[in-house]
């Protein structure tokens, strides 16, 4: 287990919106409060979820859209890539040098292809990091991937597509659903972050694993999503 997800990479703002069927969108930014029927099934589901969200009660599931560049799903996938077992800071600094050859955005799937490799890892990218992004962008390329065959396949679907990528697993698999289609009922089980979160808000004696994660989450469907959400802004809160 790494000490830092793409998730933990973003969690200083992350949110997530309220349940919508999946569609292709290009990400820009704003925010919605969280869906009251999401809320109220949560809190009659779980008396500790029950809590966090009482006390949030303006709480805004996306707001955290509003701090990065506007994003398809193959700009989705970069970001997060980027972001794998790093921390908040060096993600930053590598998008941002990124997007500053890019002409302030990042890089569309045949400007990534077109551009020589050591210029990816003059940004702070790593080699392998570099080489995932090029196997993406050769199939956003080629037809195998896009914005509207991801967002009609189903959750089991997008997983097993971009696992089939070298250097995607099922985190990046997970967070893709979250952030580029907002999917309702995606757990990120393996996450530290949240497994951090889980344990204090629940008053766990150890770090849960991930077995225990998807055991108490069977109660959150089917808006596991919104519960990661509301633990990961505990966190935040509490500092942790």
């Amino acid at each position: 287990m790494t000490l830092k997800s793409e998730t933990e990479a973003v969690a200083d703002v992350m949110r997530t919106r309220p349940p919508r069927p999946p569609a292709a969108r290009r990400h820009s930014g704003g925010s919605a409060p969280a869906d009251p029927i999401a809320r109220e099934f949560l809190g009659q589901a779980d008396p500790v979820l029950k809590r966090l969200i009482d006390a949030r009660p303006d709480f805004h599931p996306r707001a955290w859209l509003e701090q990065l560049p506007p994003l398809d799903a193959f700009g989705t996938l970069v970001f997060q890539v980027i972001g794998q077992q790093l921390s908040v800071t060096a993600t930053r600094a590598i998008v941002a040098r990124l997007r500053e050859r890019f002409s302030g955005r990042l890089p569309s799937p045949e400007e990534l292809l077109a551009v020589d490799p050591h210029e990816l890892r003059a940004s702070g990218m790593s080699t392998r990091k570099g080489s995932t992004l090029r196997a993406l962008a050769e199939r956003f390329l080629d037809g195998r991937l896009s914005d509207q065959s991801l967002a009609l396949m189903s959750d089991e679907e997008i997983e097993a597509t971009l696992t089939e990528v070298p250097g995607i697993g099922p985190w990046t698999a997970h967070g893709f659903l979250i952030v580029a289609l907002d999917r309702p009922d995606v757990l990120l089980s393996g996450d530290l972050a949240l497994r951090r979160a889980v344990q204090n808000a629940y008053g766990f004696d150890h770090l849960p694993t991930e077995d225990e994660m998807v055991e108490l989450a069977e109660r959150w469907r089917p808006y596991r999503s919104l519960a990661v959400s509301y633990l990961f802004a505990s966190a935040l809160e509490k500092g942790t």
